[in-house]
C-alpha cells in the first residue's frame, strides 16, 4: 500500500494531475470534497461551524452560506477558526477511507489531494520535528505553476458563466492573492516533497509527467505490501 499526499497552490492543477493518477488506477480523496460532505446540515461539523460563527453563515434552505463563511475566514483572518474544526474531521475520515480501502487492495495507492497538507495544524504525530504530515503520508508530490497562471485558472473557474467585468476581476484577483498568501510558498514546499510536477505549460507536459510518474508509485506500493526481510 502507498499513501500519498498531492498538494499544491490554488490554481496550480492538482485537481487536474489527481484525475490523472485516477485513470491510471488510483484511489483519489479531494480533501475539498470530503470537506463539503461534512458541512452538510446534520454533520457534527455543519453544527459546529453555526455555532461558532452564528446564524449569519446559514441560507435559508438551512444549507451553509460557503460565501459568507469564505468572507469570514479569509477576508476577516478567522481562517484558522474555520480549519480547527473542519481540518481534524477531515483529516479521519480520509484515513478511515483508505484502512478500508487498503484492507481490501493491499496494494493500492491511495492519493489524497489537498492545498494545506504543510498548513494545517491537525493530524499526524511528528508535531515536535513540526512534521505533521509524515506519520499520515509515504509519499508527497507537489504540483506546481506560476503565480500569475494559479490566479488566471482561479479567475477563470470562479467566472464560468458569468459576465466578467473590471471591477470582478480584480475582485477575484484580490481573493485569490489573499488565499495564497495563507499557503506556503512552491519553492518552500518543493524541499519536503518526494517528486515536483510542473503545470505551466498545458495538459500534455502534466501528462508526461504524471505517466512518468506512476510506475514507481505502483513499485513502491507493491513494495511495501512484501513481508519484512524479502
Amino acid at each position: 500500500m502507498l499513501r500519498v499526499g498531492l498538494t499544491g497552490g490554488l490554481g496550480s492543477g492538482k485537481s487536474t494531475a489527481a484525475r490523472l493518477f485516477a485513470a491510471h488506477g488510483s484511489y483519489v480523496f479531494q480533501s475539498d470534497a470530503i470537506g463539503r460532505e461534512l458541512m452538510e446540515p446534520g454533520q457534527p461539523v455543519y453544527s459546529a461551524i453555526v455555532d461558532h460563527f452564528g446564524k449569519d453563515v446559514v441560507l435559508p434552505d438551512g444549507r451553509l452560506d460557503r460565501g459568507t463563511l469564505a468572507k469570514i475566514a479569509f477576508a476577516d483572518g478567522r481562517v484558522e477558526e474555520l480549519n480547527a474544526i473542519v481540518h481534524p474531521a477531515v483529516i479521519a475520515r480520509q484515513a478511515e477511507l483508505s484502512e478500508a480501502i487498503f484492507a481490501q487492495d493491499p496494494k493500492a495507492v491511495v492519493i489524497v489531494e489537498s492545498a494545506l497538507i504543510f498548513e494545517t495544524n491537525y493530524g499526524g504525530t511528528q508535531a515536535a520535528e513540526g512534521k505533521r504530515w509524515a506519520g499520515r503520508f509515504d509519499r508527497i508530490i507537489l504540483v506546481t505553476a506560476p503565480e500569475e497562471v494559479k490566479i488566471a485558472r482561479f479567475i477563470a473557474r470562479c467566472a464560468a458563466g458569468e459576465e466578467m467585468t473590471a471591477e470582478r476581476k480584480t475582485e477575484l484577483e484580490e481573493e485569490a492573492r489573499r488565499r495564497l498568501a495563507q499557503q506556503i510558498s512552491d519553492e518552500q514546499k518543493s524541499g519536503l516533497c518526494d517528486y515536483v510536477l510542473t503545470n505551466g505549460d498545458g495538459l500534455k507536459e502534466l501528462e508526461w509527467q504524471v505517466d512518468q510518474l506512476w510506475p514507481m508509485l505502483k513499485a513502491a506500493a507493491s513494495e511495501s505490501d512484501k513481508p519484512s526481510g524479502h
